[in-house]
């Protein structure tokens, strides 16, 4: 309190310590823009072995269609067995 009975305000945050909350929160935010990028690259190098896995899965079934005489569906052939 003061000689005439007011409080006294508290001394503020000093300088030093605001640039270094801001230092933190800029190098919090750039750490989170790296890691959001570095999972974006990652994303984006999966999609052509994603593309290719899936043509490998199309060729593999067509082949066992074909393999397979293509007619177990107009019942010519027995589909359960050989």
């Amino acid at each position: 309190m003061t000689s005439d009975g007011e409080f006294a305000r508290p001394p503020g945050t000093p300088l030093a310590a605001r640039v270094l909350r801001v230092a933190v929160v800029i190098a919090v935010l750039a750490g989170v823009a790296a890691a959001a990028a570095l999972a974006l690259w990652l994303a984006l190098a999966l999609i052509p072995i994603a593309a290719v896995a899936a043509a490998i899965a199309y060729v593999a079934y067509r082949w066992q269609v074909w393999r397979n005489g293509r007619t177990s569906f107009r019942g010519e052939r027995n589909p359960f067995g050989r």
